[in-house]
C-alpha cells in the first residue's frame, strides 16, 4: 500500500519551463514510441524533479507499466479523496506490487479543510466543484509543489474536452507530460493484452471512467466514456488541470 502523506518536503527554487521548451520537446519526440521517450527523458534528466500522477483508474495500468519499465524508482502519486471505490484502492495496491513500483505516495485532503468545509461528507451532493477543490485539487497542488514537471495519463480520445493533447505542455512554469496523449482505445487494449496487465475490477461492470464513488455511475453503450462522471451536473472535469491558454476551457 502507498504511504499516506499530508505534507511533502519541497524545494523553493525550481527551473521554469516555457512554451518554447514544450515545443522543442514535442518536435524532438515526434514519432518516438512512449517507452523510448520516457527512457530518454529519465536518462537525460530532462524533466528535473518529476512524478507520475495516477488515478489508478481503468486505463492507468498502461502508463504505470511503461514508467516502471523505464525507471521503477520514479515517484507515483495517488490522490485519495477519501471517497474512492474500495476496488480502486485494492487495484492501486495490485498494480504497485505487480509492476515493482518502489516509490508510491498517497496524498489525502487536509483534515482541517474537511472539518471546516465538508464535515458531513455530503458536499459532493450539492457542490461537486467545491468538493473536488478540497478533496482533489488542493491535495494534488500540495503534492506537486516543488516539482519541475509531472506525468499525466490523459488521452485525447477520452472526451471532447481532451482533444488535441500535446505530449508536452506547460502549466505555471511546470512541464506536463502526456505520454499517451495520442493513443486510442485500441492501442490501450492491445497493450493490456500483450503484457497481460490486470484490469480494474469495475471496468467489466460498466465503468470505463472511474472517479469518486458518489460521483461515478455506469456508462451505457454509445455514451461518452466519461458520461458517468458527475452525471446530471454541468461538469466534466475535476479541476486538477488548468487551461493551456488563458480563456480556454480546462482539459483533463
Amino acid at each position: 500500500m502507498g504511504k499516506a502523506i499530508r505534507k511533502i518536503d519541497t524545494i523553493d527554487v525550481r527551473p521554469t519551463f516555457t512554451q518554447a521548451d514544450a515545443d522543442a520537446l514535442n518536435a524532438r519526440f515526434t514519432g518516438v514510441d512512449a517507452l523510448a521517450m520516457l527512457r530518454v527523458l529519465f536518462a537525460e534528466d530532462i524533466l528535473g524533479r518529476t512524478a507520475v500522477v495516477s488515478s489508478f483508474g481503468t486505463e492507468s495500468a498502461v502508463l504505470l507499466h511503461l514508467v516502471a519499465a523505464a525507471d521503477p524508482t520514479m515517484p507515483v502519486v495517488f490522490v485519495d479523496t477519501l471517497k474512492m471505490f474500495p476496488e480502486t484502492l485494492a487495484y492501486r495496491d495490485t498494480l504497485i506490487a505487480a509492476f515493482g513500483i518502489r516509490n508510491s505516495w498517497t496524498v489525502e485532503p487536509d483534515p482541517a479543510a474537511i472539518a471546516a468545509q465538508d464535515e458531513k461528507g455530503l458536499r459532493w451532493s450539492y457542490d461537486p466543484d467545491g468538493c473536488c477543490e478540497i478533496r482533489k485539487v488542493e491535495p494534488l497542488a500540495r503534492a506537486k509543489h516543488g516539482l519541475d514537471s509531472w506525468i499525466s495519463g490523459r488521452k485525447a480520445f477520452q472526451s471532447s474536452t481532451r482533444q488535441n493533447i500535446a505530449r508536452f505542455e506547460v502549466e505555471d512554469g511546470r512541464l506536463k507530460i502526456n505520454p499517451l496523449g495520442d493513443w486510442v482505445k485500441a492501442d490501450l487494449d492491445a497493450y493490456f493484452a500483450r503484457h497481460d496487465l490486470p484490469r480494474h475490477p469495475l471496468e467489466a461492470e460498466g465503468y470505463p471512467s472511474i472517479g469518486c464513488q458518489p460521483c461515478t455511475s455506469k456508462v451505457q453503450p454509445g455514451e461518452d466514456p466519461r458520461a458517468g462522471r458527475w452525471r446530471g451536473w454541468d461538469k466534466v472535469e475535476c479541476g486538477i488541470h488548468t487551461p493551456a491558454t488563458p480563456g480556454e476551457d480546462p482539459i483533463f
